[in-house]
This record gives structure tokens, sequence and C-alpha cells, in this order.
């Protein structure tokens, strides 16, 4: 029982710190909200946006954002070429660009931790295949790969999820095994074995908790890179098929208009910008928190 409250107290303890730490971050508080917004309208989306995403207006093609001349107050950023409220597919599109990132990134550090944990802590023949593995990854272009992937099996939203999972976990792979090389060299982790602990219990006890910071601060960071890897695929007509939006879809459509219809590439391509942008100021946050040297 006084276990279990030194636990809790520890935590809560953990929590003001983090809290403390996050408000005193300009760029930390900065990404948290930009996420938290991106989050809270992925969530809400059906009832933030203003339109139907996919509802054609031949009537209304073209319409510029309402600050142009020639703008409607229903149409706050504008139309597309189809008449289509640009407002609600950058809200709806929110949706597309977190789930893929998220999902993607579970898929990839799942695959990513359990190699990397089993690679680094038994060695061997097992460390070998896998560092071969990678060395095949890397020598061929992440980009090119997943098209040729994607070519094969047909684009949509799962078949998308999967292959950035299955394709991005190299990065996660190295990095655990690299610490784990390290971990289960110290003090604490021989002398567990030296009593008959069991190597599966070492692993969870001792080396997986010391790696697992560092496993937070790069899935944060791999968010806002998946996120663009999404976007890139969906503009070169292989990612998210509409009529479902996604920002990638929207530039891929709004590219031939840039001249004439700026706008309709443009909100999108800034929407991708902040959101990355944010993700990428809380994960520089969750590196400085997490790093046992701060």
């Amino acid at each position: 029982m006084e276990k279990h409250k030194k636990i809790t107290r520890n935590r809560s303890k953990g929590f003001i710190l983090g809290l403390r730490s996050l408000l005193r971050s300009k760029l930390g508080l900065t990404g948290f909200i930009i996420f938290l917004i991106a989050c809270v309208t992925a969530v809400f989306a059906p009832i933030i946006a203003p339109h139907n995403p996919a509802q054609i207006n031949t009537a209304h093609m073209f319409v510029p954002p309402v600050w142009m001349e020639g703008g409607m107050k229903e149409y706050i950023l504008g139309t597309d070429n189809l008449g289509r409220d640009v407002l609600s597919r950058v809200i709806y599109g929110t949706q597309i660009s977190l789930l893929v990132g998220i999902l993607a990134v579970v898929v990839s550090g799942a695959i990513g931790l359990v190699l990397g944990l089993v690679a680094g802590f038994y060695g061997g023949f097992i460390d070998n295949a896998l560092m071969r593995v990678v060395d095949a990854f890397l020598a061929i272009p992440n980009i090119l790969f997943m098209l040729v992937i994607l070519g094969v099996l047909g684009p949509s939203l799962w078949t998308l999820i999967i292959v950035l999972g299955v394709t991005n976990w190299i990065i996660y792979a190295r990095m655990i095994r690299g610490e784990v090389l390290s971990i289960k060299e110290r003090e604490y982790v021989m002398a567990s074995r030296s009593i008959g602990t069991k190597n599966f219990q070492i692993i969870f006890k001792h080396v997986l908790p010391n790696v697992f910071s560092s496993f937070i601060v790069i899935s944060t960071l791999s968010v806002a890179t998946t996120i663009i890897l999404e976007a890139s695929l969906s503009f070169l007509g292989l990612g998210v098929q509409a009529p479902t939006v996604s920002w990638g879809g929207m530039l891929s459509e709004g590219r031939n208009h840039l001249a004439t219809s700026w706008w309709i590439a443009t909100f999108p391509g800034i929407a991708i910008t902040i959101t990355v942008l944010g993700i990428i100021f809380m994960g520089d946050w969750l590196r400085d928190l997490l790093d046992p040297r701060s």
C-alpha cells in the first residue's frame, strides 16, 4: 500500500514538473497548443466545418476568399474548381493527416522497438541479420520504395498507413539497438543476470524503461515526417483517394490553378506547415524534458 502511494506521488510530481517545463518553454507550449487545436479540429470536424467538404456547387466555382473582391461570407477561404468550400476541406483534411501520421508511427514504432530490443539485447546472429536488413532498406530511397509498393497494391487509406508503417521502422530499430547495447552492460543489468533473472524480465524491467523516453521523442518527431510523406504521396495520386479529403490531394487539385485561384492550394499548404512545425516544436520540448543530462 505504501509502495503504491509512493508511485502515485512520484507520478504526480513528474506531471507537475512536466507542466511547469511546458509553460516555461515558449516553443514547446506553442507546439502543444497547435497540436491540441489540430486534434480538436479533427475530432469535431463535422461540427466545425460550415459545409459538406464533398458537396459540388457549380454555381460558386473559384470564389475567392471573403476579403478579396468577389468573395462571399459563406465561403471564408473561397471555393475550388468544383465549388467546394476550401475551409471545410482543410478542416476535414486534418482528420486524415493526424490519422495517417499517428497510426503509421504506431505501426513503425512497434516494429522498430521490438526488433531493436531483441537485436541489441541478444546480439549475435539476430543482430547481424537485422543490420543487413537495415542496410538493404537504406540502399533504396524511402519514397521510391513506397511508390513501388503503393503502385502494386493500389492506393487506399489503410494501405497507405501500412506502407508508411512497415517502411519507416528503421530509425527506431537502429536507435533502440544502440541504446540497448550500452544499457545491457551496466551494473544493475549484470547484477540482475547474476541472480538468475530471466532475459524477458530484464528487458521489460530494466532495459525498456531506459529507452522509452528516446522512443517517445523520436515517435513524436516522426509524426511530423509521416504527415509530410502522406501529403506527398496523396499529391502524386498514390495516397488517399477522392472523395476522401486530404491536404496532399487538395494541393494536387490546386496546382493547375495557382496563377488564377491561388487559395485552393495555398491554405492546405499553410495547414501542413503549421501542423508539422507545431509537432516539431513539441518534439523538441519533449527531447529537452526527457533528456537525463538536462
